[in-house]
C-alpha cells in the first residue's frame, strides 16, 4: 500500500464526514438494487457507507487497519444500521471469494494505492458477472479557484509532490478509464462531476478546514519532516486559505473522474 497522505486528524475527518451518497456517489445511485450486496472499499468514517446501506440489502465495509475501520464502525453504530459487516482488507488482495458482491464501490481510494490497476482487477474478481464496479476519484491538478493566490498555488504543488512521494497518484480522476482498460475491464462508462464551494458558508467550511489541515495533519507533518516546507511556510498557506474563505468572490471547483464498469 502507498502511505495515506491525509492522515486522520480532526480536520481531515471533518472533511470526510461531510460526504454523502448524494454529493459523492450520485453517479452510482441509479444502478443500486435494493437486494444487492455491496462492497465499500476504503470506507473511511462511513458516511457514504451508511447512506448506501439504506439503499441495498447488505454492505461489507473495508479499511486498511482496525483503527481506520473503527471510524467506519462508529458511524454505522451511531446511525443504528445493522446491515453492515466490517473487514480489514488491502484492496490489492481482497480477502473475499470470487463473485461475492453485486456492487463494488470505492470513493477517493485509487489515488492513494500503490497499484490502482491491480486494485481494479481485485474489485472485478470479487464482483459477480453482470455486477458493477463504481469508482470516483478527484483530480488535483484540475482543481481551480478564484481569486488567484500564490500561496494556494504553492499548496497544490506541495500536495502533489507529497502524494506522489507516498506512492499515490493525486491526478487519479483523469486516469480511471485508462486504469480500468489496463485491468481488462471493457464495459466501462466514464464521466465526471464536481464539488463547488462558492457561497459564504461553503467557503468558510472548505477554507477553514484546509487552513487547519495544512498546519496540523498528516500532510503538514510530512511536509515539515521532509524539508519541503517550514512551519512558517505552512502558516502563510493557512492564512491564504482564510483570506480566500472570507473573500466575497471566492470560488473553488474540484473535478472528479467517475467510472461505472459492468463485469463480464
Amino acid at each position: 500500500m502507498a502511505a495515506y497522505t491525509h492522515g486522520h486528524a480532526e480536520s481531515v475527518l471533518r472533511s470526510h464526514r461531510w460526504r454523502t451518497a448524494e454529493n459523492s456517489a450520485a453517479y452510482l445511485l441509479p444502478h443500486l438494487d435494493p437486494g444487492a450486496h455491496l462492497l465499500d472499499v476504503g470506507a473511511g468514517p462511513g458516511t457514504i457507507t451508511a447512506d448506501l446501506a439504506q439503499r441495498v440489502a447488505r454492505v461489507t465495509a473495508t479499511e486498511i487497519g482496525e483503527t481506520e475501520l473503527d471510524l467506519t464502525r462508529a458511524t454505522i453504530i451511531e446511525r443504528g444500521i445493522t446491515t453492515v459487516d466490517f473487514r480489514v482488507a488491502d484492496v490489492h488482495r481482497l480477502p473475499f471469494d470470487d463473485d461475492t458482491f453485486d456492487i463494488t464501490h470505492a470513493h477517493q481510494v485509487l489515488q492513494h494505492v500503490a497499484d490502482p490497476v491491480q486494485a481494479l482487477r481485485e474489485m472485478a474478481r470479487v464482483t459477480r458477472p453482470g455486477g458493477i464496479i463504481a469508482v470516483r476519484d478527484s483530480d488535483y491538478s484540475a482543481f481551480t479557484w478564484w481569486p488567484a493566490a500564490p500561496q494556494l498555488d504553492e499548496w497544490l504543488r506541495l500536495y502533489l509532490d507529497a502524494a506522489r512521494a507516498n506512492g499515490g497518484e493525486p491526478d487519479a480522476g483523469r486516469r480511471l478509464l485508462s486504469w480500468a482498460h489496463a485491468a481488462g475491464l471493457e464495459n466501462v462508462e466514464a464521466g465526471s462531476s464536481t464539488w463547488c464551494f462558492a457561497n459564504d458558508d461553503d467557503r468558510a467550511w472548505w477554507g477553514g478546514m484546509w487552513a487547519d489541515r495544512i498546519v496540523d495533519s498528516g500532510i503538514a507533518r510530512q511536509l515539515v519532516e521532509s524539508g519541503a516546507a517550514t512551519p512558517g511556510d505552512l502558516r502563510e498557506i493557512r492564512d491564504a486559505w482564510l483570506r480566500w474563505a472570507a473573500h466575497p468572490d471566492g470560488w473553488f471547483s474540484i473535478l472528479h473522474g467517475e467510472i461505472i464498469c459492468r463485469v463480464a
